[in-house]
């Protein structure tokens, strides 16, 4: 059972590594294309934080998001194909940055065809983030009951 686990981690990751991997190679010095994809979403994304909460969203340049979010994926996915639920949270908090900000279904009226693309790009995020939580839940609850297992018997004389 600890190698059917072990192959469903390396499969589930090679998602976020291959993904991470290929933003890596077209970085360049502006960021390469996820960035370019990336600013005209979060300049919308921080004018809805701003109008719906009053609270600014500081300005940086995109490439530190696009940079972060490759270190996310890269280290998240192998440390989580180790069993690390460090691992996952990284990619959980990737998951949840990333999202919101790049699949913003929300912005766009229902029966536009970009409404549906976004929105089952979304879904499917939310079903990876989903997957790590449960992932995340299962490894704090492993151990509690390993001990209960584990416990020794006292024999009665």
């Amino acid at each position: 059972m600890a190698l059917v686990s072990f192959v469903g981690r390396v499969l589930f990751a090679s998602v976020f590594i291959l993904s991470a991997w290929q933003e890596f190679n077209e970085f360049g010095v502006d960021g390469g294309p996820a960035a370019k994809a990336l600013k005209p979403k979060f300049n919308v994304f921080s004018k809805t934080v701003t109008a719906h909460t009053g609270v600014e969203v500081p300005e940086f340049d995109i490439k530190v998001l696009v940079a972060a979010a490759v270190a996310f994926k890269g280290v998240g996915g192998i440390l989580f194909i180790f069993g690390s639920t460090i691992g996952a949270y990284l990619l959980a908090l990737q998951q949840v940055i990333v999202t919101t900000i790049l699949y913003d279904f929300y912005n766009h009226d229902t029966e536009k065809k970009e409404f549906g693309l976004l929105f089952s790009k979304f879904s499917q995020n939310l079903a990876l983030l989903g997957a790590l939580l449960f992932f995340i839940g299962m490894k704090n609850s492993i151990p509690s009951r390993q001990l209960k297992k584990k416990a020794p018997k006292t024999k009665r004389v």
